[in-house]
């Protein structure tokens, strides 16, 4: 649910507008019940800036992730700004923002990942950077009083399947400018070993796929062109029919193959034909790998998905990890594919590597700020722990100062360092209908 706001000479620069999906009252915020039939989306309530509208010089999307870009469509109406981004980002914006009334009134400006563009007082530099989704930046955002980098969702991969490796040269030059502070991704701060590459994954999931004698359903994060690429290559090299069942995993292919990032000329079966394949020629990639009630493996684990059923000796890969509040609706959807009779793989039980976070572990960490060498770190993304973790990572590293805060906490970054605790509201809205209420 990023919605990050800099300021410089009376201007302000957002970077990112995302949501998240909660069924459950947050921890610090109890959400007041809301009635009617809906799903409980949530999104940062911007009233902080709407209160400024006039001083908004854009909005800044860094990647196409929901908790990133899928507030946008939401607030899009109370911001009234442009917006910046990739090719790749810009094509899923523009998809989002075609359900509403107002996309023609978007002014959407599709940017390179090592472009430079002045926006009002703010020079922002696009850095290339690589994560579970493609063309993922980092902003080198330079105002006359400093420089900031705000990290974006990152990890550090030279093979990472589809689009361009992250630009080691460019992030190994920062450190000759002296960067003020570096706005980072603390997730995976608490895991040592460094985060594999997508290309590491290729025989894992290959090894289980072609010694399995049915169907291969295979659920992973539809935003994943990397993954798919994989799989698709799997399905090739096996003799496997490649179907994709869940609406966001064909939208974010169709724009993969819009934007240049997968061949135009990949093939996929239509999903009313998987039922009438011989199974041992079928590989599905679907939706639900955090077992979301209306996905496809969802629905293929209650027999209720229109096109096929699984049978007893088909098998099923979980190439993800399970987000934390997702256990219990996970392990159900495992219960009843093995009650099936499918083999179900996981991270726990596959023999190799068979998913890759997006996110930098502390090693990664250390790599990259000895190449950046800012004088602060604000920790962001992640549990307390985990930015605490980063805090201490960055210390170690040299990094003089560190600033811990909170949400609605402003933090001074030049000429001075300081944090103003509880400087503005920072609650939440939610989605009731076709309105947004308070929560």
């Amino acid at each position: 649910m990023n919605f990050n706001v800099y300021g410089h000479d009376g201007k302000w620069l957002i970077v990112d507008c995302g949501l998240t999906f909660s069924d459950a009252p947050d921890a610090e915020s109890p959400a007041k019940p809301l009635s009617g039939n809906h799903r409980n989306v949530q999104m940062a309530d911007p009233q902080f800036i709407t209160e400024r509208i006039d001083d908004i010089a854009a909005l800044i999307i860094t990647h196409a992730h929901e908790d990133h870009i899928g507030a946008v469509q939401y607030l899009w109406p109370q911001l009234k700004c442009p917006i910046y981004t990739t090719a790749f980002t810009g094509q899923i914006l523009s998809r989002k923002l075609s359900e509403t009334g107002f996309h023609a009134d978007v002014p959407i400006h599709i940017v390179g990942q090592s472009d430079t563009v002045q926006i009002g007082p703010f020079s922002v530099e696009w850095i290339g950077m690589t994560h579970s989704v493609p063309e993922p930046c980092s902003l080198l955002i330079t105002t006359p009083a400093g420089k900031v980098l705000h990290s974006g969702d990152w990890k550090l991969d030279s093979t990472p399947v589809v689009g361009k490796p992250f630009d080691q040269k460019r992030c190994e030059a920062l450190g000759n400018e002296s960067i003020d502070a570096i706005i980072c991704d603390s997730t995976n701060a608490t895991v040592e070993d460094k985060t594999p590459s997508e290309a590491e994954l290729y025989p894992g999931l290959k090894q289980i796929i072609e010694n399995a004698t049915g169907r291969v359903v295979v659920t992973c994060f539809g935003s994943n062109l990397a993954r798919v690429a994989t799989l698709a290559r799997i399905a090739d090299e096996t003799d496997r029919h490649l179907g994709l069942l869940g609406r966001s995993m064909i939208n974010m292919v169709s724009a993969g193959r819009a934007t240049g990032l997968l061949p135009v000329d990949g093939v996929s079966v239509d999903p009313s034909h998987l039922g009438y394949l011989p199974p041992e020629t079928v590989l599905l990639l679907a939706t639900g790998s955090q077992g979301e009630p209306k996905t496809a493996l969802n629905r293929l684990s209650q027999n209720s998905f229109r096109d096929m059923h699984l049978q007893p000796g088909d098998t099923v890969i979980f190439s993800s990890r399970v987000i934390p509040g997702n256990e219990t609706s996970v392990e159900a959807i495992i219960a009843r594919l093995e009650s099936i009779g499918c083999e179900v793989f996981t991270e726990r039980n596959a023999a190799l590597p068979i998913h890759a976070s997006g996110h930098p572990s502390a090693s990664e960490l250390r790599t990259y700020y000895d190449w950046i060498k800012p004088d602060m770190l604000i920790p962001v993304h992640g549990e307390p722990h985990h930015m605490q973790a980063n805090a201490q990572i960055a210390a170690e590293a040299g990094i003089p100062h560190q600033l811990h805060g909170e949400n609605g906490d402003l933090f001074v970054i030049a000429p001075q360092k300081e944090i103003r605790r509880s400087a503005f509201h920072a609650g939440r809205l939610a989605l009731q209908g076709t309105k947004l209420v308070p929560v």
